[in-house]
């Protein structure tokens, strides 16, 4: 069952030391859900989609509660957010991506998403909104660097 993206969000922010800009946290977000569909053969991580905007792959829910923070590092807004237990196999995907891509700048991250055969790439139209994308490109992406070796 998919976690709620609040749950996920402030886990990668706690990760974080709340040291992360809400650019940042879309696009950890996004490799996240990647990843973990790449690993459990299409299973989300957590409940929203994404869309392809201007500055890569964005939850529009999550942008639009974060947006206030604009580059600054984010603050908890996700008070009602569940914790995951220990054990939960999602955690071990999460702390993956925080190990690996915390250390990346925001423009480093937008430039990882932004891969020219990537989901978001295929979907984006410069300055469009709504447009989805879709689960299915976001497994396939995984694929594609997996064989790739990214």
């Amino acid at each position: 069952m998919a976690a709620r993206l609040d749950s996920v969000a402030r886990y990668i922010c706690d990760k974080a030391d709340w040291d992360v800009t809400h650019l940042q946290l879309q696009k950890l977000l996004y490799l996240a859900q990647m990843f973990h569909m790449g690993r459990t053969d299409g299973q989300r991580l957590f409940d929203g989609t994404f869309e392809a905007w201007d500055y890569g792959p964005v939850e529009p829910t999550l942008y639009h509660r974060a947006k206030m923070f604009g580059a600054e590092p984010m603050r908890d807004i996700f008070f009602y957010a569940r914790t995951f237990r220990d054990g939960d196999p999602r955690r071990k995907v999460m702390d993956d991506i925080c190990r690996k891509f915390l250390p990346y700048s925001a423009g480093d991250l937008v430039e990882i998403t932004h891969a020219d055969d990537g989901a978001w790439a295929t979907h984006y139209v410069p300055k469009a909104r709504n447009i989805r994308i879709p689960d299915e490109d976001i497994f396939n992406e995984y694929r594609r660097r997996q064989r790739a070796g990214n």
